[in-house]
């Protein structure tokens, strides 16, 4: 087959959920399948790694992207006579022109369940051009069960038409020596106390106030002087945030380190007491998996996708009710028992999650679109 992928997404969106999404499925693609031609479409300087017999890379133009997609895309696909040509980046960018096989991955369809969270530009543009998205789509590739019955139930797309490839936590994520990464974030963050973390967005879907709001209600029973972290860019809800901190009377005891390098993140999950993830919405939601490869006990929300992909290795909460959040709260950093039996069955929970696994799922879902929908 001759495959295409709109890789531009792999820099574009650096640092979140698609961007990590689109970096590791073609570098584990290539790894995996040495008999496909691949034809990445790319932004950046970071590409020769890529290079190999079975791969071309086309450089394409942020600052003319619309060019690229109406375009320039659309003519090569053609007269490459691509087999199929895949959008990991919710399929935005794919037009209605087509001369082989589209697949495009819809991680979640945030801005039609919550669009109060999404910022008005790509709220815009994806409520316009999603319609045309899944009209021009052959298959949808999505990243869990919840995902699907939401695309099903929006779209009205046939079940068959649909395939589901869990994510993964990246092999960078693994138990490492305690008390050395404690000694890390000390030395780098200047984060001297057992610490609760959380890591992520700022906006009110991922419900980061509540978390500072079950802290407030226990701190003072507690047998240790906890911290609270929270790591992400200073965006959306950030200064909200700051300000509740002030108001409850803790705001001495939460850090905000704000970005936080790809590769500094595992010393947090394994130097943190406990890992939470509140959040009201979630396509997937890498976080609590990653948290989990860590072997970092984990309290995290029973709504959404996030129940399907932590199983029995997390606390699942009530994100509505701080109260709930609170007991859970206080009981994984009270009870060393708890902790630790919660840890481990987090661990055991994440090794069932990989990105060779979702590579080779995506070969499949290629494999079978190009038998079903060949010339």
């Amino acid at each position: 087959m001759r495959i295409a992928i709109d890789a531009r997404g792999a820099n574009w969106y650096s640092g979140t959920g698609i961007g990590t999404y689109t970096r590791e499925i073609i570098k584990n693609l290539l790894k995996y399948d040495t008999t496909n031609q691949y034809n990445l479409y790319w932004w950046g300087t970071n590409y020769r790694s890529l290079y190999n017999e079975n791969v071309n890379i086309t450089m394409a133009s942020k600052k003319h992207h619309k060019f690229f997609e109406e375009i320039f895309i659309p003519m090569n696909l053609k007269n490459k006579s691509t087999d199929i040509y895949h959008v990991p980046q919710n399929g935005i960018g794919l037009t209605p022109q087509k001369s082989c096989i589209n697949i495009s991955t819809i991680h979640d369809l945030i801005p039609y369940i919550m669009p109060e969270t999404v910022g008005k530009g790509y709220l815009k543009r994806f409520i316009s051009q999603m319609p045309q998205i899944i009209q021009s789509s052959d298959i949808l590739i999505t990243v869990s069960e919840f995902s699907k019955k939401d695309i099903m139930r929006i779209f009205d797309m046939p079940e068959d038409r649909i395939k589901v490839t869990p994510l993964a936590a990246d092999s960078i994520f693994m138990p490492l020596d305690r008390e050395y990464t404690k000694k890390f974030v000390k030395d780098n963050y200047n984060i001297k106390n057992d610490f609760i973390l959380y890591l992520g967005g700022f906006s009110p879907r991922k419900n980061v106030k509540s978390i500072l709001l079950a802290f407030s209600r226990i701190y003072k029973n507690l047998s240790k002087d906890y911290r609270i972290v929270i790591l992400g860019p200073s965006k959306d809800e950030h200064t909200f945030l700051i300000k509740l901190c002030e108001s409850l009377g803790i705001e001495g005891m939460v850090h905000f380190p704000g970005y936080v390098p790809n590769e500094h993140l595992p010393y947090f999950y394994n130097s943190c007491s406990v890992f939470v993830y509140p959040s009201l919405y979630e396509g997937f939601g890498l976080p609590p998996l990653e948290a989990m490869s860590c072997r970092a006990p984990v309290i995290t929300s029973n709504v959404s996708s996030i129940p399907e992909v932590v199983g029995d290795g997390a606390v699942l909460i009530n994100p509505f009710d701080t109260e709930e959040f609170k007991a859970a709260l206080e009981k994984v950093l009270e009870d060393s028992s708890v902790s630790n039996e919660l840890a481990e069955k987090g661990y055991i929970r994440s090794k069932e999650f990989s990105w060779e696994k979702t590579a080779a799922n995506t070969l499949r879902v290629y494999e079978d679109a190009f038998e079903r929908f060949k010339k």
